[in-house]
């Protein structure tokens, strides 16, 4: 949900699809299911990913000092 909160403070997408791509998510009891989302909202979702680069983010190999993050 913290992603779908970025992309509506960001503009990407409308009020409308955060509450329904947000419904969607709460209500899919598993990971198949939220792919079962409507075209639509799909469509909405990978245009402000590609923005925010988020699939950028998770082909980028691990820095090689991740294992000494303390956190």
């Amino acid at each position: 949900m913290k992603t779908i909160d970025e992309m509506l403070s960001l503009d990407l997408i409308t009020h409308e699809q955060h509450r329904q791509i947000g419904e969607w998510i709460a209500s899919a009891d598993s990971p198949d299911a939220i792919l079962a989302m409507p075209a639509p909202l799909w469509q909405a979702v990978e245009r402000a990913s590609e923005v925010m680069g988020v699939d950028a983010d998770l082909l980028r190999p691990p820095s090689l000092d991740a294992g000494d993050f303390a956190g």
